[in-house]
């Protein structure tokens, strides 16, 4: 089975792309999706708590704000976070892999170079837009993000440039399509 990564940073279009190549029959596994049901498994919990305290916790559940907060703010924390995260991920993506029917994969992350994780991929692919057009993509998204907060979760991914240097594939997802779906 070909295995391929889609990345990009922040705003750059990984899920529209995406969707195209659902279309086309590739299955996808969305890693944000899948990492984010690892925090409502109890073992996965206790480590966190263990990895960070109690304070990351409202009513018993992981509170993402206070998460983000966190680990946006501290790079040893986030690369605790990584740590924790990242092996768990490719796991269950192995897994996934396995059961799909079809001779290509992909595996969209916005963090496939960071987290050292090109090693399990055939190719490739990063997303690319425009930094402004990021900015306002993800504004609409998380209208409650300051163009600061923004900036800063930009800051803590692999610089766009850097990306596009180490694909396979570059696909830009400039303005044309942000009008043609709305987005």
């Amino acid at each position: 089975m070909y295995k391929i990564a889609l990345t990009g940073g922040i705003g750059t279009g990984k899920t529209y792309l995406s969707n195209h190549f659902i279309q086309m029959g590739i299955p996808v596994y969305y890693a944000d999706d899948e990492a984010k049901k690892l925090y409502r498994d109890p073992d996965f919990e206790q480590q966190l708590r263990l990895l960070f305290g109690d304070g990351i916790f409202t009513d018993g559940k992981v509170d993402f704000k206070k998460m983000s907060a966190l680990v946006f703010r501290d790079e040893v924390q986030l690369e605790k976070l990584n740590r924790l995260v990242h092996p768990a991920v490719m796991h269950n993506f192995e897994q996934w892999a396995e059961q799909q029917q079809s001779t290509a994969v992909i595996m969209e992350s916005a963090i496939i170079f960071e987290g050292g994780l090109t090693a399990y991929f055939d190719k490739i692919i990063v997303a690319d837009a425009p930094l402004e057009l990021r900015i306002r993509r993800i504004r609409k998204r998380n209208p409650e993000l300051t163009r600061e907060e923004i900036m800063m979760r930009i800051a803590r991914q692999m610089p766009q440039e850097e990306k596009c240097r180490r694909a396979d594939l570059v696909v830009c997802t400039g303005e044309t399509y942000c009008e043609s779906e709305g987005m």
